[in-house]
């Protein structure tokens, strides 16, 4: 499907990929098929939120948009700087929207499964969570890395599911649904993403200052847009760091202003209205 053409590449051609086609209709298949059918035989299941619904398909289609759209092929054959917003976009964007979009009577379930439970415990320790993204991030920027999984597309594929599977724990002690597996306190929150936001600044640093091209791959590649290989790394680079922290100071700012609130609410004491309707809600109110 050719969409437009430069220099004489297609460079916008949306090829289609079926291996990222058929893990997003698992996805929701296996979503839906928990939510609907399932959900009857989990004796404690919940309701499911029309959000969640929306969450989590909105995570599902953010994947596909990273690895099945055009965006997938600019990457793989063009731009580093694509390459770095489409890894924005599982990690940052997908990971924390499919977590969002799971109802917590669900993630109980899975972890009733024999097993779970313990290894649940360990990949979800804010340190061990935090640690692991973060070795799979700097993994899968280096060099002889980069180059292979834009050579072979098993692999490329491969370094995707690991990226998204470990931004999820690394999201995990943010938004946990889950009591067994609770989230920081809001103090902790805001100390956890911040490091968060420090850590990938130091491959965006040297991907950007670097007076050479770092990836082999893109410096063989069309030229496209008018951009230079050390043009397109500098935009990768200020992307990965001005973007990626501008998300992630997003939920820092949330936490504070979650944390403030709580912090007001136990000064002042509960107020007339939240006692009343905690009075409605066992029946004690007068007009009962």
């Amino acid at each position: 499907m050719p969409l437009l053409h430069i220099g004489g590449y297609r460079w916008l051609d949306w090829h289609p990929h079926p291996d990222v086609v058929a893990l997003c209709l698992l996805l929701l298949g296996a979503y839906f098929l928990a939510v609907t059918q399932l959900r009857s035989r989990i004796s404690d299941a919940g309701r499911v939120k029309r959000s969640q619904v929306t969450l989590f398909s909105l995570g599902v289609l953010t994947l596909y948009v990273a690895g099945g759209s055009p965006i997938h092929d600019l990457a793989e054959n063009y731009l580093l700087s694509v390459h770095m917003f489409q890894h924005l976009l599982f990690t940052l964007v997908a990971a924390p929207l499919l977590i969002a979009g799971t109802p917590a009577w669900l993630f109980e379930a899975l972890l009733r499964v024999p097993g779970v439970m313990p290894a649940a415990r360990f990949l979800t320790r804010p340190l061990v969570a935090f640690a692991g993204f973060n070795a799979v991030l700097i993994l899968t920027h280096l060099p002889p890395v980069v180059d292979l999984a834009l050579r072979q597309h098993p692999f490329h594929l491969l370094v995707h599911v690991v990226l998204v599977v470990s931004a999820v724990l690394m999201w995990w002690p943010i938004l946990s649904p889950v009591s067994q597996l609770p989230r920081l306190s809001h103090p902790l929150q805001i100390a956890y993403l911040f490091l968060q936001s420090l850590l990938p600044s130091v491959i965006a640093s040297f991907v950007t200052f670097s007076d050479r091209v770092v990836y082999a791959f893109y410096g063989e590649a069309p030229r496209i847009w008018g951009l230079s290989p050390i043009e397109d790394q500098q935009i990768a680079g200020g992307m990965m760091k001005l973007l990626g922290s501008l998300i992630l100071w997003s939920f820092i700012a949330v936490a504070f202003f979650k944390w403030y609130g709580r912090e007001e609410a136990d000064a002042r004491g509960p107020r007339w209205a939240e006692i009343e309707r905690e009075l409605d809600q066992i029946g004690l109110t007068k007009e009962n």
